[in-house]
């Protein structure tokens, strides 16, 4: 606002008793103010899909917001260690964060139903259910004791079964194996013979190459590829029951939140909208090309899992998802709202997305 104009605006609120001096005085210096965040992620710095969705966010913040919000992303490692991020953001040490629930399952179990369930929702349903089945409503409860907020910020699409430095012929194989599989989908595999390890994405490599571990899964051809992992294993297996999607979060410091006036906080949202979108866009545009090339130029060679390994992983897959949803009364809220809308969208796929695939294509095979 120029002098002048604040000058007039002043002298005519003095004769109105002086309400709207202070209105417009008070607007003019929240719209001056500037703010500056930190984003801590769970992921090696610009690492693509997972790793650019951040940083597009920080842009279109940057953009829409003409500098008035600012975020300086942090790959893991650069400021805290990934598995650190929602300790991180929670408190107050980075105001956001960009990471996977199901990472945190030590404090809040349930966060795991909004990462990936195995043999669960895809990225598709998860949304719905997310933005309009109440789920993202269940989620910010979750996380409420920890003064964090969480939006939906990317998806993955359906995942990968996994690389393996041994051929997979039946659910025998995997007894003593040791793989890198995180959230349900590592307890699942636990119960038929795994010695499950957890680790940060950027540690991955050396471990399978080293032989510290025998197996992992990490997102999809287009990260893998990225990752080298093929240039550490010898099979390349599908499909990725235990991660029929992963819903990536951004997490936000509640205080550092509220602090932003409405318009910013409507930028902050909108942007993350924006981006939960494009990451699962980038996937499903670059995986295919990524595992032809795999195939194609470092001949890897790509199974399917056995029948047996699928079936007692679906059957073990019940349990542990029922024996989670007993974890508390909110997780039990959860687990129903989960299933009920699963339920639901299962029901119409059947007719629409399944069945359109089933005309699409009568004669594919995937074995």
């Amino acid at each position: 606002m120029k002098l002048r104009t604040l000058t007039t605006a002043i002298a005519m609120t003095v004769a109105s008793g002086g309400l709207v001096a202070v209105s417009a005085l008070d607007n003019t210096a929240q719209a001056q103010e500037t703010f500056e965040w930190k984003l801590v992620t769970s992921w090696p710095k610009n690492f693509p899909g997972v790793g650019q969705g951040p940083e597009r966010l920080a842009r279109l913040v940057d953009e829409m917001s003409d500098g008035r919000l600012t975020i300086e992303v942090f790959g893991a490692g650069q400021l805290v260690p990934g598995f650190e991020v929602f300790d991180a953001v929670s408190e107050g040490t980075a105001e956001m964060g960009h990471s996977a629930s199901y990472y945190w399952k030590g404090k809040a179990p349930a966060a795991q139903f909004f990462a990936a369930v195995p043999f669960g929702m895809n990225a598709q349903e998860m949304n719905a259910w997310l933005h309009y089945g109440g789920g993202l409503e269940l989620w910010n409860e979750l996380y409420d004791p920890f003064g964090v907020d969480v939006l939906t910020a990317g998806a993955s699409g359906v995942q990968m079964g996994g690389w393996y430095n041994k051929e997979i012929t039946s659910v025998d194989d995997l007894d003593g194996l040791k793989m890198r599989m995180p959230g349900l989908g590592g307890e699942v595999m636990q119960r038929m013979g795994v010695a499950i390890v957890n680790m940060p994405g950027g540690e991955i490599f050396t471990s399978l190459q080293s032989g510290a571990i025998d197996a992992t899964e990490w997102i999809g051809p287009y990260n893998d590829l990225a990752f080298g992992l093929h240039q550490a294993a010898d099979y390349y297996y599908y499909p990725g029951w235990h991660e029929p999607t992963v819903m990536f979060e951004a997490i936000i410091n509640e205080e550092a939140y509220a602090a932003l006036p409405a318009d910013l906080q409507a930028i902050l949202r909108t942007a993350v909208r924006d981006v939960n979108q494009d990451v699962l866009d980038e996937y499903t545009a670059r995986n295919n090309d990524a595992l032809e090339t795999l195939i194609n130029e470092h001949g890897v060679e790509l199974r399917r899992l056995p029948d047996d390994v699928l079936a007692q992983a679906k059957e073990h897959s019940a349990d542990v998802v029922a024996e989670l949803a007993e974890e508390s009364e909110l997780a039990t809220r959860i687990h129903d709202s989960y299933r009920a809308f699963q339920d639901k969208v299962v029901n119409y796929h059947t007719i629409s997305e399944q069945a359109y695939y089933n005309a699409r294509n009568p004669d594919a095979s995937t074995d």
